[in-house]
């Protein structure tokens, strides 16, 4: 199994994309570190992954939050004793057009999206420069490379994450340790589920695939890039958008 030894912590993995990737890595043979707010969600999933023959353990935390971030990742590496696997992927929206939008609104997505890959990866990175092996991957957005109407904090969130990948490559690189984003197109998950049919339809009609991506497709760009088979890889944006956005 392409991960087995490996541990494995995904952020926001309660649901969506985050809960696909865990369940992915967990059957590739990691022992996944289920961090989110959500902890009855992460119980459930955690659950789901040892009834499948696999190891979790639940670590309740907001992503935003520098203090909850460095005592779970504490916690993580008492019980588990290093963090091979980071995923970045704890995400919000709070949309609105810029001339009216609120400066909370602004400062709550650019700490959940972009300041917690920052936090994340910083509370990681001394496990993998130990071994002197590692894989960070954020979870970005086709949004932060084409930008988006009403979203100006998701887009920009989702940009900085592009160069936070780029700039922590470049600094780890030398120690076996890759850093890459995954960017998803339009997938269909909770964070989607209340747009309206119309605007569905227009997307799809933009997606030379035909259809909306499933949070499994983004999962299995994640296992590979955390797999051994991508060490020649660091400091990639891998675009899993049906086709919608290219060059």
């Amino acid at each position: 199994m392409a991960s087995a030894g490996r541990v494995a912590l995904v952020t926001g993995a309660s649901q969506g994309i985050g809960r696909a990737c865990a369940l992915k890595l967990a059957q590739s043979g990691a022992t996944l570190a289920l961090a989110a707010r959500s902890q009855e969600n992460l119980q459930q999933l955690a659950a789901e992954i040892e009834a499948a023959g696999n190891k979790a353990a639940v670590f309740p935390m907001d992503a935003s939050d520098e203090d909850q971030v460095k005592s779970a990742f504490k916690a993580v590496l008492a019980q588990f004793g290093k963090i091979d696997i980071l995923v970045n992927n704890a995400g919000i929206t709070r949309d609105q057009l810029v001339m009216r939008m609120k400066r909370a609104d602004w400062d709550s997505v650019l700490n959940t999206n972009l300041t917690s890959a920052y936090l994340c990866t910083q509370h990681a990175v001394g496990s993998m420069l130990k071994q002197r092996w590692g894989r960070i991957i954020n979870i970005t957005s086709i949004f932060g490379q084409m930008g988006q109407a009403g979203q100006a904090n998701y887009a920009s969130s989702k940009a900085g994450l592009i160069g936070l990948t780029m700039a922590i490559a470049r600094e780890v690189g030398s120690r076996s340790i890759t850093c890459n984003a995954v960017s998803p197109g339009f997938i269909e998950t909770a964070m989607t589920s209340g747009l309206s049919d119309d605007l569905k339809q227009n997307a799809v009609k933009m997606i030379p695939l035909g259809r909306v991506g499933t949070p499994e497709d983004v999962a299995s760009a994640v296992a590979f890039l955390a797999s051994e088979e991508a060490s020649y890889i660091t400091g990639h944006v891998l675009n899993v958008n049906g086709g919608m956005l290219m060059g």
